[in-house]
């Protein structure tokens, strides 16, 4: 009887030990209540409002934590490519990255593309309305589900207002005729630029500058803080802008849910409020510096011009019905359209 009643203490014994050690912080592997976080994100301007975001999230988490996170900030040091961003975080290389919705769609979540999709957002206003709300949370469970919890929305954030810039200004749908633009060169933002006659082609961000000082590219899109501070708006195919304001963007704040689900319910809590924090800051960095560094182009020889926008809105919305039958997210985009 002894034996069996030790025997069976001793099992009651190595079951506790294994509850206690499936309850530890796994992302712990020290066991000294730290844990060291890797954020990243494309851009390589220490100015960008991408790195001032995330060093918001740095700061708050470390402060909260007292220490207990560490945080370690990328300025596109382990990819200048939001693909390669999404990949490391997928590997466990990243912990928390900055992802744009198109490039989100080859990891097979194809309703987040609609984010991306031209015209969809009237103003800032509407995008905020959008992200913030109802829809902003759908999409953040369809994000999390569909991943299988290898991505966890923790923000939206903005990446300005995309407008064109290139060789020659655009005065009229017309204007965009046989001009090679870079941008995305499949999908719903290539299906709009082809149709506006202009012709999509790829070269990297990094090499982007280049392209347009020796002719490869005649124009491209994006947003003031991003192209001024590559000084795109300095070469001969960047000089025009003409405010198309095609994209009122966004960005996800994404970590590795899996990881997440591993940290102790404190340190969830902080990153969480990090990442709110980082919301914040990164989308008033941003609202600033568009208009700063408008100003600036202008100061340094660029040439802006305001257009009619109904004849590219009128192209955008047939390709937007289309599209959003095709990654069957109609409904979304009617709850979108309903806020406008």
């Amino acid at each position: 009887m002894s034996k069996i009643k030790y025997g069976f203490i001793f099992l009651i014994i190595a079951t506790i030990a294994i509850i206690s050690g499936c309850n530890t912080d796994e992302a712990d592997p020290n066991g000294d209540g730290k844990i060291k976080i890797i954020a990243a994100h494309n851009q390589t301007s220490p100015d960008n409002p991408f790195q001032v975001g995330l060093l918001k999230f740095k700061e708050v988490a470390e402060k909260e934590s007292n220490g207990s996170i560490e945080v370690e900030v990328h300025a596109g040091t382990i990819g200048t490519e939001e693909s390669q961003l999404v990949e490391k975080l997928q590997l466990g290389a990243a912990d928390v990255v900055l992802a744009s919705p198109g490039f989100m769609t080859q990891t097979g979540i194809r309703e987040i593309d609609l984010f991306s999709a031209p015209y969809l957002f009237k103003d800032y206003d509407h995008w905020l309305k959008t992200v913030d709300g109802e829809v902003g949370k759908e999409m953040a469970e369809i994000i999390n589900e569909k991943s299988d919890n290898s991505f966890k929305l923790l923000g939206y954030w903005t990446a300005g207002v995309r407008h064109y810039y290139g060789k020659k200004p655009i005065e009229s749908v017309e204007d965009l005729k046989g001009v090679s633009l870079r941008t995305q060169t499949s999908g719903v933002i290539s299906d709009f630029w082809k149709k506006t006659g202009a012709i999509p082609s790829n070269i990297a961000w990094g090499e982007l500058y280049q392209g347009l000082q020796q002719d490869v590219v005649d124009s491209s899109e994006n947003a003031y803080p991003f192209f001024v501070q590559q000084a795109h708006h300095t070469t001969p195919n960047g000089k025009y802008i003409s405010e198309t304001a095609h994209d009122y963007t966004t960005r996800l704040l994404l970590i590795n849910g899996e990881k997440f689900d591993d940290y102790s319910k404190e340190h969830q809590e902080i990153i969480l409020q990090a990442a709110k924090e980082s919301v914040k800051a990164e989308r008033e960095e941003t609202l600033k510096q568009d208009i700063e560094y408008k100003e600036k182009a202008i100061e340094e020889g660029a040439v802006v011009n305001e257009i009619d926008r109904e004849p590219f809105i009128e192209i955008a919305k047939p390709i937007l019905d289309d599209f959003a039958t095709e990654i069957e997210a109609e409904e979304l985009l009617n709850k979108i359209r309903e806020l406008d």
